[in-house]
């Protein structure tokens, strides 16, 4: 074998026979010259971080007192334990809770323990020495519903449990003999068949009795409650009712309001009219009866008497909301139709219609407010209207408003939208409604008897309500303007804004509707509106709508 490097390679046959030891030890030996690197280091003592050391004013503060004082002891210093002195126990409590004769280490075993020291005797009944035979402790002993058990040998207290006493089970359980009542040991009689008999026998004597007490006195009672020559007294006068009082005017109104009923293949409503004419002419609201135009629907008239009569449509007005119609008879009461430009605020008027169906209903109020203008959506329809707190609601409109003297000053037609609820449906708003001026009304209805349709003014524009500089400027913005029709041909254009037209003020786009609406075709009518920050006035004739 060739040399190596080192003293790994020696012959194995020079290391036949050497100890093992030896060998290891000269293999694995450190080199010369590298033994130091490789000695053990010194174990070197650790050392503690260095502690603070308190300044003068810090040991003042928080040293201890000389004397030790009322401090805890420092680590590792040892205090001499104190004597405590306890008083004595006095006699009476030491009687009172001294453990018993027959306590185990200071304590009574619990009630029906097994294990008891010697010479005491078990207070259950459970643990007698006979236990082991005893049917209520086997699993396997068989039972039967009985009497309570009775031990053939007495109470328990009764036995001795050093005794051997031999378990009877034919008499362990069997039922003791009647007993005669001991009077001297205080036990009291059971009660037998007997007893019992005799008390079911008492409660139903006490119960016949009881009724037929009952039954006497509650026919006696009724003669007491009831006389057969009573008569009540009355006294008073009869009502004031002076002509012009309320109950006059509905008197006398009354029998020219009537409701309409509309029935068609989808839907049934039921609204209010009044008699304009002899001949059977009825005024209503167009909502109340557009349903049925056409021949679509069937409308019933019911007057003040209850009669009834098919009433055909003479003629419809979307624009001003209003309707003709005509019945069958001549035998009617026709309203008053008096003069709505004589109203004032605060003026007594009353309503009369059928609001939710119920004919005949009359409601008291004021004049709210005057040229009111009013946009009802539902019906896209602009009333220049009569304020009343007057109590309006469904089914009343197409009624009657009538001031002190019995006219008929308005047309019920709309009542105010409070709020909205989750569903959508909307609230009407107390004590704020709305009737088209009998002024107005009039001429309408003139028109449609005369040719089933009326014609009305128009501006020949469309528009919207526009505030600017936080509300102290408003107008009615027009946002389209109808080619060849009178906004045009005046030169109004897209974006202007109307603030006065016939000298009134315009505050909203509802505003200018109205008092157009009150005009006729052909009549001229001056404006005032800015195009920009330009203020510009201009004249214009109303065309036909």
């Amino acid at each position: 074998m060739s040399e190596g490097t080192g003293r790994h390679s020696a012959e194995p046959s020079d290391a036949r026979g050497a100890d093992p030891a030896t060998v290891a030890a000269e293999g694995f030996e450190r080199p010369d010259g590298v033994a130091a690197a490789f000695a053990p280091r010194q174990p070197q003592p650790r050392q503690s971080p260095p502690q603070p050391v308190p300044s003068p004013e810090e040991r003042v503060v928080f040293g201890r007192p000389s004397g030790g004082g009322e401090f805890a002891p420092l680590p590792g210093e040892r205090i001499p334990p104190r004597p405590i002195d306890a008083p004595a126990v006095p006699q009476v409590m030491a009687e009172a809770y001294r453990a018993s004769r027959t306590a185990v280490q200071g304590f009574d075993p619990p009630p029906g323990a097994r294990i008891w020291p010697a010479g005491a005797a078990p207070e259950s009944p459970w643990w007698n020495p006979d236990a082991r035979v005893d049917p209520w402790r086997d699993p396997s002993s068989p039972y039967w519903l009985g009497r309570g058990a009775i031990f053939a040998g007495g109470t328990p207290a009764q036995l001795d449990p050093a005794e051997d006493v031999e378990f009877d089970e034919d008499r362990a359980f069997e039922s003791p003999a009647e007993e005669e009542p001991d009077t001297r040991s205080g036990k009291r009689p059971r009660l037998g068949l007997s007893v019992l008999s005799m008390v079911l026998l008492v409660a139903l004597v006490a119960g016949a009795l009881g009724g037929g007490v009952g039954y006497w006195l509650t026919n006696r009672g009724n003669h007491l409650l009831h006389r057969s020559d009573v008569s009540l007294a009355k006294t008073g006068k009869p009502a004031n009712r002076p002509p012009g009082s309320v109950a006059d005017i509905a008197k006398r109104v009354g029998p020219a309001v009537v409701s309409i009923a509309v029935t068609t293949s989808t839907e049934y409503g039921v609204g209010s009219g009044v008699v304009i004419d002899k001949s059977g002419y009825v005024l209503t609201n167009n909502h109340v009866v557009a349903a049925a135009a056409g021949g679509k629907g069937t409308i019933v008239v019911t007057f003040a008497d209850e009669a009834t009569a098919r009433a055909q449509i003479v003629g419809l007005d979307a624009t001003s909301d209003l309707a003709v119609l005509k019945v069958p008879t001549d035998q009617l009461t026709v309203a008053s139709l008096g003069d709505s430009s004589s109203l004032v605020v605060g003026d007594p008027v009353i309503a009369l219609g059928s609001p939710l169906g119920l004919q005949g209903t009359v409601t008291l109020g004021i004049v709210s407010a005057l040229d009111r203008a009013v946009h009802v959506d539902e019906n896209d329809v602009y009333l220049d209207a009569i304020q009343t707190d007057a109590a309006i609601n469904p089914g009343n409109s197409g009624g009657a408003l009538v001031d002190a003297s019995g006219a008929v000053v308005g047309i019920n037609s709309a009542l105010a939208v409070g709020s909205t609820n989750a569903s959508g449906q909307q609230s009407p708003a107390s004590g704020i409604g709305f009737a088209i001026p009998i002024n107005y009304a009039r001429g309408i209805a003139q028109q449609l008897i005369r040719s089933g349709k009326a014609v009305h003014a128009s501006l020949g524009a469309q528009g919207r309500s526009v505030t600017a500089n936080d509300g102290l400027d408003q107008g009615a913005y027009l946002s389209q303007i109808i080619p060849g029709q009178a906004a045009a041909k005046a030169g109004l254009q897209p974006g202007d804004v109307i603030v006065v037209a016939d000298g009134k003020p315009v505050p909203s786009y509802d505003q200018l509707v109205v008092i157009v609406q009150a005009h006729k075709p052909g009549d001229s009518m001056s404006l005032t509106y800015f195009r920009g920050s330009a203020k510009r006035t201009t004249t214009l004739t109303l065309g036909a709508a």
